[in-house]
Formats: structure tokens, sequence, C-alpha cells
């Protein structure tokens, strides 16, 4: 004899946690974010530059990146992250509403003495 599940009980076994749902969406939106930075990189690497993912942020959309290479120095790097980069992954992955260079925090291009 075969006991059937009531369909109440069968939801609920196959319903997702909400906590499973957002770690998915973010999991989601970095591998779209991951692919737009792969896509980017040849150009960058162009330049003897480089540019690494470090942080995506689902809740405020903020993508966190670092420039490397070449484009620590370059005075057109910020240009290059706001005009081309963004531009590109704001099309290309809607969520997304800034992208930010994290080594310019740390970069200081200031005099000798710093304070």
């Amino acid at each position: 004899m075969t006991m059937k599940q009531s369909p109440v009980a069968a939801v609920e076994s196959t319903s997702i946690d909400a906590d499973d749902a957002v770690a998915t969406d973010a999991e989601a939106m970095r591998a779209e974010v991951a692919k737009v930075i792969a896509a980017v990189r040849p150009a960058v690497q162009a330049d003897k530059g480089d540019i690494e993912l470090i942080s995506v942020d689902p809740d405020s959309g903020v993508v966190e990146v670092e420039l490397q290479g070449a484009c620590t120095s370059c005075p057109a790097s910020s240009q290059t992250l706001k005009a081309g980069v963004e531009r590109i992954m704001k099309d290309r992955v809607p969520s997304v509403t800034e992208v930010v260079n994290v080594g310019q925090l740390y970069f200081d291009d200031g005099t000798a003495v710093t304070l």
C-alpha cells in the first residue's frame, strides 16, 4: 500500500528558504558581473593593466574592482572605469548602480609627506 503525500506537504518540502533565494540572487549577480569583467579584461590588459573583481553588493548594486598594473598610475584610469567599464556593466547587468575602484582608495598620488 502506497501512502500519498498531501499537496501542502509536497509544497512545503520543496519551498526555497528566503535566505537561500537571496544567496542565489547574489551568486547570479556576481556571476553576471564576472562575465562582464572577463569581457573587458583583454582591452585593459592591452594597455598593460588588469582588472580584478573584488566584491558585488546585490542590495546597493555597487561593484568593487581593483585596477592593477599600468592602470594604477594612469591618469585616464578613472575615466576608463566610469565611461568604459561602468557603462558596459550597467548595460549588461541592470541591477548594477556603480563600479568603484577599491585600489584607488589606497593609492596615494599626493606629496611625499601625507597626513
